[in-house]
């Protein structure tokens, strides 16, 4: 796990070397670089724990972090999914601690979810997906005993952790045939992509993203039909996309190139473009980047009125 994190440390150095526009500045006034946050930044704060460690498999990521607010519930609950461009060396779910905990000081319960990446045995196709979607169904399994209100259900993912979050949203619409289906997977009621790669179709074609277009081969193996959100619609559920104006990871052109087509075919897609942002201060509390996701993720849980 150290390793895991020293890992996304290195990688984020050398990577950090109907749409919403908010707070944007006159062009002179944009951000620079050095304005923007770095991994040190979030990686090197005191890292708060969950409340308990669930697996839900017998591999070192097939695990669950439960945060849960004070309080006897029932407790409104977040799905989250963490980035990493689907390898496990360069994050795992502890990258997400810092707002986990933010959103259990809030009274929102939090079930954190981790997956074998496609640099582990078993991971890319259909490992990583099958992981994913186990890891949503234990939330099912478990919210009884730990008083989990399941019903709306926001699900929430960073990067990489964006398309999953996306993919687990729209996986009642997986093809019959597709090895990645399951008889009545887990309701989402609202999915929040923070700086997400939701169409896996695009990242794959030159010039990509900071994450490159090789790992898209590796995690899907050339299966989009069943792993590329886009091939899904409409999902049915409502779905926010959150991106940095400054981010050098993931380009901002991917949120609206994939709401249009979403759009089209009936689902209700929000982009929200924001500046002096980069791909960092979407995971980190107390910048106006998580301020904006809270404010959907309550809104999306019914706790304030959606905009």
């Amino acid at each position: 796990m150290l390793r895991t994190l020293s890992l996304a440390l290195g990688f984020g150095l050398a990577l950090a070397a109907c749409s919403v526009t908010e707070s944007a500045p006159p062009p002179d006034a944009a951000a620079a670089p050095e304005q923007l946050m770095v991994w040190p930044d979030l990686l090197g704060r005191q890292r708060p724990a969950p409340t308990t460690t669930i697996a839900y498999g017998d591999k070192p990521m097939q695990a669950v972090d439960l945060w849960l607010p004070d309080g006897n519930g029932p407790h409104p609950t977040v799905l989250m999914v963490h980035g990493g461009c689907w390898q496990t060396e360069i994050a795992d779910r502890r990258i997400m601690n810092w707002i986990a905990e933010d959103l259990r000081r809030r009274g929102v319960a939090v079930w954190n979810i981790d997956y074998r990446g496609v640099d582990r045995e078993g991971g890319g196709y259909p490992g990583t997906f099958l992981d994913a979607a186990a890891a949503a169904e234990a939330l099912r399994a478990h919210a009884p005993r730990h008083k989990l209100d399941l019903s709306p259900l926001v699900a929430i993912g960073h990067s990489a952790g964006g398309h999953l979050a996306l993919w687990l949203a729209g996986r009642s619409r997986l093809p019959p045939s597709s090895p990645l289906r399951t008889e009545t997977p887990l309701p989402i009621d609202t999915v929040i992509s923070l700086g997400g790669l939701p169409d896996l179709e695009e990242a794959a074609r030159p010039p990509g993203s900071g994450c490159g277009t090789d790992v898209v081969s590796r995690l899907t193996g050339g299966h989009f039909t069943d792993t590329s959100v886009p091939r899904l619609a409409p999902l049915g559920v409502r779905q926010v996309l959150i991106n940095g104006r400054q981010d050098r990871i993931i380009p901002t052109s991917y949120a609206e190139s994939y709401a249009a087509p979403m759009r089209a075919a009936g689902d209700k897609v929000k982009v929200r473009l924001l500046d002096r942002t980069g791909h960092v201060e979407l995971i980190a509390p107390d910048t106006a980047a998580w301020a904006a996701a809270v404010e959907e993720i309550e809104a999306a849980l019914g706790r304030k009125r959606r905009q």
